[in-house]
């Protein structure tokens, strides 16, 4: 290309960068690396030209820009936690509803088809599971299952899992939603099924005790992972009047902070998992405790402190 085709394909975007540089330190690190392609391929084919020296002068000034918010890390991650992730969250919303009723709807029809089937169960969870737990019943100790194993291995071996089944949930949204929905439909069957078989043996107040200890955090993070997921096909689906590449990049920017916002929400999950649960005797108003700060927890950061948050900022 010559240069002053070069010139004139770019110039304007350089203008851009040099008149109105950006502030939010995701657009300026776009900007950089922008600018340091286009400094190549100027070093390249125009080693000694004045554009390149201008080039390289641009980019300088914002790889400085970059270096002075590196030092506002620790308030940049404050902030994300504190502000950022929860307008995310509360821009949201809806799709967080959608995914709750799908899972919730998932969950209910598996139930009723488990009442009405009795090979439903077994066709759901295996029989190998449903036979271990049969032993474990009629043994005295009908979650047993979760008191094999060293706690540490067992703690980091489900919080690796964890993470990656959501993010799996997550990624499927790729496929205009449809994966994401796929994946909501099988764990709430799943739940759906596994809860009633507890139910129908006369444990299930028992199961809720002792299995919701980390379940509420658990499930109420793969239902997150499903409205994250949504929000990724959905970019694609309904790009309304953005392009569609710029809204999938929107989507999965989005999508991205929500699962990040996970990460240590299936970690404190995958702990009471691992070294908590397995203590199916505990008083029952330690459990109930447990069981009520998680929900507590999901409700306030997810659902109250977004939305006070979303009109404190715009009063």
């Amino acid at each position: 290309m010559r240069e002053g085709l070069f010139i004139k394909k770019n110039i304007d975007k350089w203008k851009d960068y040099q008149y109105e540089p950006a502030t939010n330190p995701d657009e300026m690190a776009d900007q950089f690396t922008e600018l340091v392609n286009d400094l190549g391929y100027a070093k390249t084919f125009y080693p000694h030209s004045k554009v390149t020296q201008y080039l390289n002068g641009l980019a300088s000034r914002i790889y400085l820009g970059i270096y002075r918010n590196k030092k506002e890390a620790a308030s940049r991650i404050t902030g994300f936690w504190k502000t950022e992730l929860p307008l995310v969250v509360r821009r949201h919303h809806r799709q967080i509803l959608y995914a709750f009723i799908i899972f919730t709807l998932f969950a209910i029809l598996a139930a009723f088809s488990a009442a009405h089937d009795e090979t439903f169960v077994r066709g759901v969870l295996g029989d190998q599971y449903v036979d271990m737990t049969e032993d474990n019943i009629a043994h005295g100790d009908p979650f047993g299952v979760y008191k094999n194993g060293d706690q540490a291995s067992m703690f980091l071996g489900i919080a690796l899992n964890n993470i990656k089944v959501s993010f799996v949930v997550f990624v499927s949204g790729m496929a205009i939603s449809l994966g994401t929905i796929i994946f909501l439909f099988s764990n709430g069957v799943m739940l759906g099924a596994f809860q009633y078989y507890f139910f129908a043996r006369g444990l299930g107040w028992k199961s809720i005790l002792v299995i919701w200890i980390h379940g509420t955090l658990e499930i109420s993070s793969i239902i997150i992972a499903g409205a994250a997921g949504l929000v990724l096909g959905n970019s694609i689906l309904f790009p309304g009047t953005n392009k569609r590449l710029y809204s999938l990049k929107q989507g999965g920017k989005d999508g991205v902070k929500m699962m990040i916002g996970l990460v240590p929400v299936f970690i404190v999950a995958a702990f009471l998992e691992g070294f908590i649960t397995r203590y199916s005797s505990m008083p029952v108003w330690l459990s109930v405790f447990i069981l009520a700060a998680s929900l507590s927890f999901i409700v306030w950061y997810f659902v109250i402190y977004p939305i006070r948050l979303e009109k404190k900022m715009n009063s």
